[in-house]
């Protein structure tokens, strides 16, 4: 009986043992190189996985506005992570919309906090699917501000403005396309 808890005992230690030599230090390598110096989430580079909301966006020619403000409100990381998040994205047409100088003068560095609002209204942890939507709803926005869903001939309209052309499915939430900048 001792002889065989000794066996059982040393192979024991020779598995965890051979366990510890499989440890590879290439791949901790190569997850290294994949990342760029100091980047967050938004620098792993993964061309497997399915897209996220950041880089769905960024491969679209009609929210090229949108990334730029993502990126210059220092987003790109929050909006890259697992989420999930449901995003109300504004096309380029909805931001030419705006006031002349407005966009311009929101990409300024020193307006930085007043974009990242704004992007953040845009924004809800969560995922939103437009099959979950009733009349009179609201929902509260990562910057703490409410939006109100309205449900009008079969669309998605939020604030009474914007209207949901079309819905993205990505691997951390969804992107409803909308035609108009909601500002809070």
């Amino acid at each position: 009986m001792k002889t065989s808890l000794s066996i059982l005992a040393l192979s024991a230690v020779f598995i965890f043992a051979g366990c510890g030599a499989e440890s590879n230090p290439e791949g901790v390598e190569a997850i290294a190189t994949e990342t760029e110096q100091g980047a967050g989430q938004s620098g792993v580079v993964d061309e497997t996985s399915n897209p996220n909301i950041v880089q769905v966006a960024s491969g679209s020619a009609d929210h090229t506005t949108l990334v730029t403000g993502v990126k210059a409100a220092g987003l790109v990381d929050a909006l890259s992570n697992a989420g999930p998040f449901t995003v109300f994205g504004p096309t380029n047409a909805a931001f030419d919309k705006l006031p002349a100088g407005t966009l311009d003068n929101l990409l300024k560095p020193e307006n930085q906090a007043d974009l990242k609002n704004i992007l953040e209204y845009h924004t809800y942890v969560g995922v939103l699917k437009t099959e979950y939507f009733q009349d009179g709803q609201s929902y509260e926005m990562v910057n703490g501000g409410k939006v109100k869903i309205t449900l009008k001939d079969g669309k998605v309209i939020i604030n009474d403005k914007a209207t949901i052309s079309t819905s993205i499915f990505t691997s951390n939430g969804v992107i409803h396309v909308i035609d108009e900048v909601l500002l809070p």
